[in-house]
């Protein structure tokens, strides 16, 4: 019998596990995992020692706020682990708790993998020494990562982006408005001011701002707000209210990708969505708005290491998404760009096809290639000498 560790610390983590958890048991039908998963891994029979909740800790106030339990409870799985030894240990993302973790059990002789490169290739990469200590293979979602783990010699498999997976390469517009219930003949834009309280509260005016300037030139816009929760909803309707009650939206309880799918074109805040954005081939225009003192922090000190901070951008190798940051990010700015894309039939055309391509190399089948990875590993750690 096969025992894997495996932890994760928030819903994508548990979405990844529970893919890579489904295609390893299909090869090891008796194979069992045990360590810290959300709902959808528990589901396939992953046997949580501690709720994934107590890792989902996110912000630096946050983490120190909770770093005593977050410790504690890396103290409590190494504990575990090493007095009974798994086949292999599994870290997925969250390196900050993970990478810890793994270099302990490593050292004590337990097969480490860690599933999501972390982002040394964008900031603080002398993190990629830690990796390398850490990690005897990285699973890698993005191809460019991969050049870079390899010259500073971490093991690493590339196995694709399971988003790229769960879209459909085709992408309707009108179907997507035909649920929502949205005129087809209509100019759409998907209003996209970020997931985090701080980002509502870092972009909304801009983006209400932004939406006014193009009801001005385009009187047929139709805007989209998808908002992930009570709060963030509440947050931005209250800044609607205050500075543009008479700008038409149609509010939707999340759904993202379907107000992208039915967009035309999509303002977004960076991050998750440039990529979904992607992957339904939509033109966007991205801002990014840090508060001043990070900012100043992060320019003082070089610490951002790409030439882009859209993951569109960055995957596409090139600006396919204009991109506004900090001071950069007002209304007339980003409503420029916006109906600079909506006039622009051969531009966005041009975006789409370079779009279908990054999206047909992420596509890899990537739980299976994840999971093939990881019997690699654990064949080659098992073969007798």
């Amino acid at each position: 019998m096969v025992r894997i560790g495996i932890v994760a610390n928030e819903p994508s983590g548990d979405q990844l596990g529970a893919g890579l958890i489904r295609e390893l048991t299909a090869r090891y039908p008796d194979i069992r995992f045990e360590g810290v998963g959300g709902p959808l891994m528990e589901a396939l029979g992953c046997k949580s020692l501690h709720p994934m909740d107590r890792l989902s800790v996110m912000g630096l106030t946050e983490v120190i706020k909770h770093l005593p339990e977050l410790l504690r409870i890396r103290r409590q799985l190494a504990k575990h682990f090493i007095s009974d030894p798994p086949g292999l240990f599994i870290g997925i993302d969250a390196p900050d708790f993970n990478l810890g973790l793994e270099l302990v059990l490593k050292q004590a002789g337990i097969p480490t993998v860690h599933y999501v490169s972390p982002t040394v290739w964008a900031w603080r990469p002398k993190r990629v020494n830690k990796i390398r200590r850490a990690a005897d293979l990285v699973l890698s979602i993005f191809p460019f990562e991969v050049e870079f783990l390899k010259r500073h010699r971490v093991p690493v498999s590339y196995v694709g982006h399971p988003l790229a997976d769960e879209i459909s390469l085709e992408s309707s517009m009108d179907e997507a408005r035909e649920r929502l219930g949205i005129d087809p003949e209509k100019k759409v834009i998907a209003l996209l001011p970020g997931s985090r309280m701080s980002e509502i509260r870092s972009l909304s005016e801009s983006f209400l701002g932004a939406a006014e300037r193009c009801l001005e030139q385009e009187s047929e816009c139709c805007f989209l707000v998808p908002l992930v929760s009570g709060q963030t909803r509440e947050a931005f309707e209250s800044i609607w209210r205050s500075m543009a009650p008479d700008l038409p939206l149609l509010i939707l309880p999340g759904q993202a990708r379907e107000a992208m799918q039915a967009a035309d074109v999509v303002l977004t805040a960076s991050g998750t969505a440039t990529l979904e954005a992607l992957l339904l081939k939509r033109p966007m225009v991205v801002a990014y708005r840090l508060s001043p003192v990070t900012y100043w922090i992060v320019k003082r000190f070089d610490m951002v290491k790409i030439p882009h901070i859209a993951m569109a951008n960055l995957l596409a190798g090139q600006e396919i998404a204009p991109e506004f940051i900090q001071d950069a990010v007002t209304p007339e700015a980003l409503a420029d760009a916006v109906l600079e894309l909506l006039a622009s039939p051969e531009r966005t055309d041009g975006i789409r096809q370079i779009c279908e391509q990054v999206h047909r190399d992420l596509r890899r089948d990537s739980s299976r290639q994840a999971a093939e990875a990881v019997i690699n590993l654990l064949e080659s750690n098992h073969d007798p000498k």
